[in-house]
């Protein structure tokens, strides 16, 4: 059927009728093989040339179709091309074009299985050059180390794109790594079906007993990588060794020899699958294109509504807490409610973390729920998918939000793309201990907060009290958005507030003015509202009024208190602790200036750390810090 279909697929190429194809002619004895030996249960995540994944699981033909010409009944709905979907209900996890990024993801969703205890694997399919990427090895030992029911398979077909794998690894064979991870290793002739299914079903029994499985199936590609590329850079002798490996001639033969087939009948039965998927075929051919509505499209991309309505009972009291404390509160009032909620990151089981967030929380939730990785930030923030694609609500602890740089493709690209591609609901919440003052230097310091405000789909949330660190993380942990939660690390031990030893339910999206003042508007964030604190104590004194708007959310921003607290002083200076070029402030006085002019009775003045990295020397981070020069600026903008 994949081949029957393919071929089809390739004379409307040639018709200008699809835009691309990544055929997988002469590999379709991996897709089919894998797919019909595994439970309708277990999932499969996979590629560019996994045709057969798909019509063996029983994808239906017309959505299948509608996603491969960009139809809007596709599975996108004409929102990612070709393969770059998924659909839960056939338990098929899409792929993205970054390679490798979809097995992390695996191991998630092996972890759900474990946990669980369903008896049931994930396999992920990877090409050789994919076994390059880091994701390929922080999945492999993640999976090794968890021993997770996991199968990983390499369609080895000798070039990535056009570089042959002599230019892409030095080993033998990419199965030999398997041994290096923990992993029990196989070498599969790729184009022959019943070895790919013997060694499926084996591989099953070794996932399921903890086991996890690489599979290295050998095999070649018989045209380009897509059809724009040919196949210039491969000599004839290969395609001529390849030719009479073919898996659909392969299989006919065996057919022959078993007596159960001749031409005839082989005939009979293409034309029978032809005409089961050709009128298919046809009417998503003349399905309707998609049409754009920007509301649409907005709503697609955006949050998913949540509603914060109470749900915890009567109050217990309440008590003085650090900030440290109050997110501590947090965890424990969520893990206790709800056992669908999971902590991972490095040493934050036993050790408790290097901010001692999860000191104690091996020994109220155990193991399995708190859960030390490796050194693998993408790892588990993939893991962290898989997890929530199967209902659990992940954590996951950046050791430092600097470190969040390596784990930058599965936010951007796997995570928040997710839902306005194809993807559910995505629970997950990423905390980061970010900001300087502490003399960390440039790797252990860094404000990235607005590396990620442009990703529609993602909370930004940055507190900076111990009341809104306490109800923010909680409200956070039940989000069905994935969240971002940066905590700033001079703060953890920094301040204190009596608050209720109950957390409740608020608005993330809700800025909140905590000074009113009529002579100039302080707008800040994080630990931005302590320096306007000081500021506008000290300008008090000379009857200057300061407003500070703390915005407490930086994705979304709330753009009606922004547009009030402009009004109410027509004068906004905008402070934060990121350096001066595009951090988060040059957004808000963007926006200010588009919609707020008519309100203005000054320029917008920001006040930012310097244009440098932050450095470790304690008197040049001084320097370098924001408030350094926040007085000589707020005098600058009250002087108009």
């Amino acid at each position: 059927m994949p081949r029957l279909i393919e071929e089809k697929m390739l004379n409307l190429l040639r018709q200008n009728k699809i835009s691309k194809w990544f055929s997988g002619i002469g590999q379709e004895a991996i897709s089919v093989g894998v797919a019909a030996n595994l439970e309708n249960e277990d999932y499969l995540l996979p590629m560019h040339r996994n045709l057969g994944v798909f019509t063996t699981r029983g994808v239906p033909l017309y959505p299948l179709f509608c996603q491969l010409f960009g139809k809007s009944d596709g599975f996108t709905g004409g929102r990612d091309r070709s393969f770059h979907f998924g659909t839960t209900e056939h338990r098929i996890f899409g792929m993205i074009s970054h390679l490798a990024a979809t097995m992390p993801v695996a191991d998630g969703i092996a972890l759900a299985q474990k946990l669980n205890g369903t008896n049931r694997v994930a396999v992920s399919f990877c090409g050789d050059g994919g076994t390059s990427e880091g994701d390929f090895h922080e999945a492999l030992n993640l999976a090794g180390v968890w021993k997770l029911p996991v199968i990983f398979v390499i369609e080895n077909n000798g070039y990535g794109l056009s570089t042959p794998v002599s230019e892409q690894y030095a080993c033998e064979n990419l199965a030999d790594r398997a041994a290096g991870y923990g992993l029990h290793g196989m070498i599969v002739d790729g184009n022959n079906y019943f070895e790919v299914s013997e060694a499926v079903k084996k591989a099953r029994t070794l996932a399921i007993g903890g086991k996890p499985v690489l599979i290295e199936a050998k095999t070649f590609r018989m045209r380009g990588h897509e059809e724009a590329s040919g196949t210039f850079y491969v000599e004839d002798k290969e395609f001529e060794k390849w030719k009479p490996k073919d898996p659909i001639h392969r299989f006919e033969e065996w057919l022959r020899s078993q007596d159960m087939v001749d031409d005839k009948s082989l005939l009979a039965f293409r034309e029978e699958l032809t005409s089961q998927f050709e009128p298919i075929l046809k009417k998503a051919l003349k399905a309707e294109e998609p049409v754009f509505d920007e509301s649409h499209e907005r709503n697609r991309a955006g949050l998913v509504p949540f509603s914060v309505s109470e749900k915890n009972g009567q109050d217990s009291g309440s008590s003085e807490k650090r900030m440290v404390d109050a997110i501590q509160l947090a965890h424990r009032q969520a893990f206790d409610e709800d056992e669908s909620f999971i902590l991972m990151g490095q040493d934050v089981a036993e050790y408790g973390g290097v901010f001692k967030v999860s000191e104690g929380f091996v020994e109220r939730y155990g193991k399995e729920r708190i859960r030390n990785t490796p050194i693998i930030e993408s790892g588990a923030i993939g893991a962290a998918i898989g997890l929530a694609i199967e209902g659990f609500k992940p954590v996951v602890e950046m050791q430092f939000a600097d470190f969040i740089t390596c784990g930058f493709n599965q936010i951007v690209n796997n995570l928040t793309k997710g839902r306005y591609r194809w993807m559910p609901e995505m629970n997950i919440t990423i905390r980061a201990p970010h900001g300087g003052g502490v003399g960390a230097g440039p790797f252990h310091s860094q404000t990235p907060e607005a590396w990620f405000m442009g990703l529609p789909g993602l909370r930004v949330i940055v507190p900076s009290s111990v009341q809104d660190a306490q109800d923010m993380l909680y409200t956070a942990l039940y989000d069905p958005n994935p969240v971002l939660f940066f905590e700033h690390k001079k703060l953890y031990r920094s301040v204190k507030e009596i608050t209720p030893d109950r957390c409740r339910f608020t608005d993330l999206s809700r800025a909140k003015v905590v000074r009113q003042g009529r002579d100039a508007t302080i707008i800040t964030f994080g630990y931005g509202v302590h320096w306007a604190r000081e500021i506008a104590d000290q300008f008090a004194k000379d009857n200057v009024e300061i407003e500070i708007l703390d915005l407490r959310s930086l994705a979304p921003l709330d753009l009606k208190s922004i547009r009030k607290t402009v009004g109410n002083t027509g004068k906004v200076l905008l402070l934060e602790e990121a350096s001066e070029i595009m951090g988060p402030m040059s957004e808000i006085s963007a926006y200010i200036s588009e919609h707020c002019f008519d309100l203005l009775d000054a320029p917008v003045i920001r006040c930012s750390s310097i244009h440098t990295p932050i450095p470790f020397s304690k008197e040049l981070e001084k320097g370098y810090m924001a408030d350094y020069r926040l007085k000589e600026k707020l005098e600058k903008l009250l002087r108009y």
